[in-house]
């Protein structure tokens, strides 16, 4: 079963490729923003508890969809390419094995503790 959610996530990476081709943008754009996500672990230098708040926040699926659906309704294309982005680093962060975040540990995330093999 966890392979499968794996490969569910690697489908939902390729679909924030496709929404993001359908933008027209420059590929560079693309590979440039894809990692923007990873600057609220940024918050951790404060403490656990601020980054792993703020490290959820810019990982969260609902917000991305959410950021999508505000900028879809309103013609906003700076919502929709941070929805896209979001959607597409936080699927590609758990494919990899990397979730959410509990405020005791950066490794301790909701899919396990980042590092261990799990049978």
């Amino acid at each position: 079963m966890k392979q499968t959610l794996r490969y569910e996530e690697l489908g939902m990476f390729c679909l924030s490729i496709l929404l993001f081709n359908m933008l027209g943008y420059s590929w560079s754009l693309f590979l440039l923003l894809i990692l923007t996500p990873d600057i609220s672990m940024l918050g951790y230098l404060i403490n656990s508890k601020i980054g792993a708040a703020a490290y959820n926040v810019f990982h969260h699926k609902g917000i991305a969809v959410l950021l999508y659906l505000i900028g879809t309704l309103t013609f906003n294309y700076i919502f929709i390419l941070a929805g896209i982005i979001i959607f597409g680093h936080s699927s590609l962060d758990r494919f990899l094995g990397f979730g959410l975040k509990y405020s005791d540990n950066f490794k301790h995330t909701h899919l396990g503790v980042i590092g261990e093999k799990h049978i």
